[in-house]
């Protein structure tokens, strides 16, 4: 039988899961090593690099079409206590797709959970919070306002 994750708890990890995709990989490094020294993990299926291809549509409903090739790595790990962490990072980073599969293991125990989310995936949720919103403002600057005017020769 097949245990499947609760709807909240579904949605909980889905978003560490891409706050730690999005993240620096130094960061989310530096942030988890404290929490590595008591740890191990087995290699389910170690960090490899491959490409998946990037789907986009017309005006953003119309025909789907293919833009192009994108480089991942993924990892899959098990921890001493039997929880998979799975991971999927954009780049050619194995360090940190290990470090961010480690983290989701650890994180579906209830032990580790509270303090990790509290320690590593809010601290980076607001990093990335804080750049989306420079990035906005950057993009909000070159914005141009474009109007006609009527002539009145109608």
């Amino acid at each position: 039988m097949i245990n499947k994750p609760m709807p909240d708890t579904q949605k909980t990890r889905q978003h560490w899961m891409s706050v730690m995709a999005k993240s620096s990989s130094d960061s989310l490094i530096k942030l988890s090593n404290v929490y590595m020294d008591q740890q191990e993990f087995e290699d389910i299926r170690p960090a490899e690099v491959g490409l998946t291809q990037i789907r986009g549509r017309m005006g953003g409903t119309g025909s789907q079409f293919n833009v192009g090739d994108m480089t991942i790595t993924r990892c899959v790990v098990q921890s001493a206590k039997g929880h998979y962490g799975h991971s999927y990072i954009a780049g050619r980073d194995k360090n940190h797709a290990i470090r961010a599969a480690q983290l989701d293991a650890m994180l579906q125990d209830p032990t580790h959970q509270h303090s990790i989310m509290e320690n590593i995936i809010q601290p980076l949720a607001h990093t990335l919070a804080t750049q989306q919103a420079q990035k906005a403002n950057n993009v909000a600057q070159t914005k141009v306002n474009f109007f006609t005017l009527v002539r009145g020769e109608d």
